[in-house]
This record gives C-alpha cells, structure tokens and sequence, in this order.
C-alpha cells in the first residue's frame, strides 16, 4: 500500500505534494465564509479509498450539512457525520469507527471536561488538539483540522499548534469566486504549489488551466500603471496583472501600499527608477495591487513591477498584449531569471505579441520574434514604451 492517499482534488494534491500522507496532521485556516467547510466536505466525497472519512462538525447541525451535501452532490455512505464538541466522545467516535480520514470543524469549538475553561482557549486548543493528533499518529490516520483565523489573517488559537502539525493551508480568496489554496507549511512536500479553485452553485471547481485566470477581462484600452508578467509558482507558469497607482504624497511624506508584493520590493524598486530614469518617487504615495488577490514573491516580477510603477508616474500606458519579466539588481541591471522557455511559450499560448526579458541563461535557447531581450532597466524603459 502507498504512503499518500488521492484526494480525488487535482489541486489539493498538488498543494500537500502528491496527495494526503497517512498518519499526517494538517491545518487549514481562511475567513469565515471562504468555502472551508465546502472544500472538506468535497475531499471527504473525493478520497479514492474504501476505508471510512469521519467528518466532525462542531459547527453545523447534522441536518445543514446534509444541505451542503445535497447542494454539492455528495452521495458517499463512506461518509460518518459526528456533530460533536466534547473530546472524550470524539475519540470514542474514532475508536469505534477507524476512519483513515478525520475531518474536524473546527478546532476551537471542541473542548475537554477535564480543563475547566471555555471552548477556544488557549489550553483547550492544545489539550484538545494534543489529543487528536496522538490518537492520528498511532492509527495511521490522517486529520485535518479547520481553524478560524483573525481579522489581521493569522490563524486564531495559540501558535504552537501550527508546530503541532505537519501541514499549515491557507484558504484565501482572489478576484469574483477565485479561492486560492497554499502552503505555509509542509513536512512531506514542497510548500511552493498553489491550488486554484473557483467557487460555482454546485460548489469548488478546479481550475485545471490558471494560466490567465488573474489577467482582467478588460474592454478597452490598457491604462497606466498596468503591466502584465508571467511568474512562476510552483510547477506552472501563471500570468498576472500587475497594477501600480502613483499620486503626489500628502503631506510631504510618502507611503507604500502593497499587500500582494513585498513593500520593501515596491520600495527597492521605486528607488531603482528614481536612480536611473529620473522619475521622482520620493515625493509620491504608492499604491500596488496584483490582480486576482494573488500574492507573488519570485524575483522575476522585478522588471514588471518598475515598469508598471514607470507607467503610473509618467501616465502613459504599456502597449497591449506585452507581457515582461525579469530580475532588477541594484544597479539596474536586468539579470536572467528560470524557466524562461515555459515563460515563453505561456505568453505566446495567449496571444501576446511582444514579450520583454532577459536574455536566456540557456545559450541554446532561440528567442522567437516576438521576445526582445534587455539588459538594462533603462533598456526595457525604452523598449516598453516603444508603439
């Protein structure tokens, strides 16, 4: 028998690093009315196993679950709903049962009679978790735990369960019914993969090709501040729209606002182009978004992103259908990023027509005639805003 289990979910597959391990612990957290709830109850329905999934509500009534099910098309009698909160009735339901899943909705309304506190406090939360993820460990059981998180993004209850588990996922939302699934961590896999799934009336679908699933449906010409870049997450290759907004600072004192790309990448940047050509920034409020609430951290979004912000400051926008990547160092050089060759052939299934770089690390990789290679931010400048 294999170590991993098929979620029946492409996408959760590709996110724990090839499916569920046995024996393992994983903690999903997202925002009340993400679809949580919805994407556990699906897994329980897609496990390809034979062995029961105990899913434990301590949420929902037996009854609103059989709602949801009944909404999403789940027909699975290997399903045992338990809505229960107090943990010694929880592992008499496992005992008894033997499920190879467990699913707990969630972990801070379970609570043990032995500590004389409320449920979702501190030392309920570890006893209780404690206690579920031992009984998991020794069965070869695998359980997932549904957390809460704060209004800041962080999952509630003590951080120490986080080092409890083998796996922390985050269930977040992008543009429309977009929800993007990742991993904080992972002791079984890679913590790079991203799950794309988009939120329907019969439930989570998967996206199964994301390649241009950020890129904004616009009619239209293309304003200022807008570039588009193909960045590598993952094992795919995934093109997102970068948007940048530049207004004079009030004040007199500038400010960066950015939630999906590192501020002090923003800032980095900003300092590069005021450098080498010669827009003032330092005076300017910044504002950058990506588009689809996808948060992006590879370097190759450099380039993009100083020419996204180039265009905010002097109004003039990027010609359509460009597509640009590429690391910035210091001294406004363009540097080679990864997995050019995939870059290249994203762009081009799309329909772009001219697509700025680097030139290849690969001395044997031909550049079609629609890729101009640069080396020099002041370079791409040049080029970019070339009609």
């Amino acid at each position: 028998m294999g170590l991993r289990l098929d979620s029946g979910l492409g996408e959760m597959n590709r996110v724990l690093g090839g499916g569920i391990m046995k024996g393992s612990v994983a903690l999903i957290a997202g925002e009340p009315g993400i679809g949580k709830s919805t994407l556990m109850l699906q897994l329980a329905a897609g496990i390809k196993s034979e062995g029961r999934v105990l899913y434990i509500s301590g949420e929902e009534s037996p009854e609103q679950i059989r709602l949801r099910a009944d909404r999403l098309g789940v027909r699975d009698s290997r399903i045992e709903v338990f809505s229960e909160t107090e943990l010694s009735a929880l592992l008499r339901a496992c005992e008894k049962l033997k499920p190879i899943v467990v699913i707990l909705d969630s972990i801070q309304t379970v609570h043990s009679e032995d500590i004389g506190s409320v449920p979702g406090t501190v030392n309920q939360i570890k006893l209780c978790a404690q206690e579920l993820i031992d009984w998991a460990k020794s069965h070869g059981a695998a359980l997932f735990l549904v957390g809460h998180v704060t209004k800041e993004g962080y999952i509630a209850g003590p951080k120490v369960i986080e080092h409890m588990v083998d796996t922390v996922l985050y269930f977040d939302s992008g543009s429309a019914e977009i929800r993007i699934l990742h991993c904080a961590k992972n002791r079984f896999g890679s913590v790079d993969e991203i799950g794309i799934f988009e939120m329907g009336e019969e439930g989570l679908e998967q996206v199964e090709n994301p390649a241009a699933v950020f890129l904004s449906q616009r009619v239209g010409e293309q304003p200022p501040g807008v570039a588009v870049a193909p960045v590598y997450e993952g094992s795919r290759i995934l093109l997102v729209e970068i948007q940048s907004l530049v207004v004079p600072a009030k004040g007199g004192v500038s400010r960066v606002f950015s939630e999906r790309i590192d501020s002090a990448r923003v800032s980095r940047m900003a300092a590069v182009l005021e450098k080498h050509l010669k827009v003032r920034l330092s005076d300017q409020d910044i504002y950058v978004n990506v588009g689809g609430g996808i948060r992006i951290s590879e370097v190759g979004v450099d380039l993009p992103l100083c020419l996204s912000l180039y265009s905010a400051r002097i109004n003039q926008p990027i010609p359509p259908l460009t597509a640009i990547v590429g690391e910035i160092s210091l001294a406004a050089e363009v540097h080679p990023v990864g997995h050019l060759d995939r870059r290249i052939r994203a762009v081009q299934e799309m329909g772009f027509s001219r697509f700025i770089s680097p030139s290849p690390k690969e001395q044997k990789l031909q550049f079609p005639e629609f890729c101009f290679p640069v080396s020099s931010l002041v370079e791409a400048a040049r080029t970019g805003f070339q009609t």
